[in-house]
């Protein structure tokens, strides 16, 4: 295994259709401004309802991603 150096930082997705899609959105979002996105970990689930029936879904990740050294 190489010798990397991460960088965490954590955001909520939320989604109307699935934990999934939550995930997917927090992750596509994060990519347009980070570079180096490896992992990611849920560290969190929550909901809205509304009308006895899921409205949002609501998923806290922390995203690590790696500091590569500088070309020189």
């Amino acid at each position: 295994m190489s010798d990397n150096v991460y960088a965490v930082t954590e955001l909520v997705g939320t989604s109307e259709t699935s934990i999934e899609d939550a995930i997917s959105g927090a992750i596509g979002r994060a990519s347009e401004t980070i570079d180096n996105l490896d992992w990611f970990e849920m560290t969190d689930l929550r909901g809205h309802i509304d009308g006895n029936k899921v409205k949002h879904f609501q998923v806290t990740i922390r995203l690590g991603f790696r500091h590569d050294p500088k070309s020189a």
